[in-house]
């Protein structure tokens, strides 16, 4: 048994003075002095205990692109950022679209993940956009379908997907992108493409795609969901769809919610990703769209690569940044210190509302409930360093950024997944 004294949680939207009290998995007790003999007993000294965090977007790259990142770092990365849940994308080799291929994975994480990993499974085999993946053999060991990183081009077999998933009740992620309009982009077609003499990738590449998306899933009846909306015409067709009642939800990532094209200081790799950093306007939709429930969810889409894969010109990179251990600490310290969100906002937004669209049984603290929990000392201060990362990717344009809220505690299922050592020395 695990004893968390002296901890504050959100209770009726404010914080109140709880022990919380872990046994096996679950979380046996939540009050005031408990006092237990022979548990292993941690004084939080007052720092703020959330639940687990959710990420539905995570690039672990194993197998097959081990040299930018494995299921070992990255779940150790992702328990550091406060996350206790991780969904793995399936833009692997081999790509999860058989179950043969999926166990690969799947005994990876089992032996070397220390937080719950929900692996997704293609929605093509290959992610090629050729031919359907096998939903039926893979839907009882995945998340959901995508092919993220690519685009499903072809409406019929987008269409046809999103049918089966409808029977089988998994939801379609979907990365929006029309190909035929990327025109050899490497930064978003704007202002500052123009200045600094670079392709851009005009947002009409990623909304006209989620228009398509969004007639398809009104008739298929599928959950639909949106990864990473970035401009400001992707933010109106959601929030049309929800009001006309199609099942449609969606998801920001921290980086398109801190940061617009003006904030790139040179056409430098560590700031290209995908999609890209867009317009001011389409910056401020997006917070638009957080604060009147337009976007559901906060995801990070951790995209670790090697050095000589961003330390290149922008348009030489590849796509990507990672998020993982940055994200919680990036959007309090430029959201809630800033009295924009609240912490009970930001903290649904990365775990109770992730539970919530997907039907998960966790992203609460509750008794009973599983003990997934993250401390954060809230008032810590700290500069994000790349060089110390856990994750094997340290391709973060932030570094250097001063940032507040720092988790120095996660716990998944009952067991220590990340401590602070400074804070937490072993027992």
């Amino acid at each position: 048994m695990i004893l968390l004294k002296n901890g504050k949680i959100l209770e009726n939207s404010k914080l109140v003075n709880k022990d919380i009290l872990i046994e096996n998995e679950k979380i046996k007790l939540i009050g005031e002095n408990i006092k237990v003999s022979d548990a292993i007993e941690i004084d939080l000294k007052g720092k703020f205990i959330a639940p687990g965090f959710i990420d539905v977007h995570v690039h672990w790259r194993e197998p097959g692109f081990e040299y930018k990142e494995t299921i070992y770092h990255a779940s150790r990365a992702a328990a550091r950022g406060g996350f206790t849940t991780a969904m793995p994308m399936p833009n692997l080799d081999p790509v999860p679209d058989t179950y043969e291929n999926l166990k690969k994975q799947l005994d990876i994480i089992e032996k070397d993940s220390v937080i719950r990993a929900i692996p997704y499974g293609a929605i093509t085999k290959g992610e090629l956009g050729e031919e359907y993946a096998e939903f039926d053999e893979l839907a009882n060991h995945v998340f959901a379908f995508s092919d993220d990183g690519r685009g499903v081009q072809d409406a019929n077999m987008m269409y046809q997907s999103m049918k089966i998933a409808a029977k089988l009740n998994k939801a379609i992620v979907a990365h929006c992108e029309e190909n035929s309009l990327i025109l050899g982009g490497c930064m978003h077609c704007g202002k500052r493409s123009k200045e600094l003499g670079q392709k851009g990738i005009p947002s009409v590449c990623e909304s006209v795609q989620i228009a398509r998306d969004i007639l398809l899933a009104e008739d298929a009846g599928c959950h639909y969901h949106v990864c990473h909306v970035s401009t400001k015409e992707s933010v109106r067709l959601v929030r049309d769809a929800k009001k006309a009642g199609i099942r449609v939800t969606c998801e920001v990532c921290p980086h398109h919610l801190i940061s617009d094209e003006n904030d790139i200081p040179a056409a430098l790799g560590m700031w290209k990703m995908n999609p890209p950093l867009r317009a001011t306007e389409d910056r401020q939709a997006l917070i638009s769209g957080i604060l009147d429930g337009t976007i559901d969810i906060i995801a990070t889409d951790h995209a670790p690569h090697a050095p000589h894969e961003k330390e290149v010109p922008m348009a030489e990179s590849a796509f990507g940044i990672v998020g993982s251990e940055t994200a919680f600490a990036q959007l309090y310290t430029y959201f809630v210190k800033t009295g924009i969100l609240t912490l009970e906002q930001l903290v649904n937004l990365m775990s109770k509302k992730v539970a919530e669209i997907f039907n998960l049984p966790y992203g609460d603290i509750k008794e009973s409930g599983y003990a997934d929990l993250v401390v954060i000392d809230l008032d810590r201060k700290e500069n994000i360093n790349p060089n110390n990362f856990l994750s094997k990717g340290r391709n973060t344009p932030y570094s250097g950024q001063e940032v507040y809220g720092i988790p120095v505690l996660t716990i998944c299922e009952g067991k220590i997944a990340y401590k602070d050592e400074v804070e937490f020395p072993d027992k």
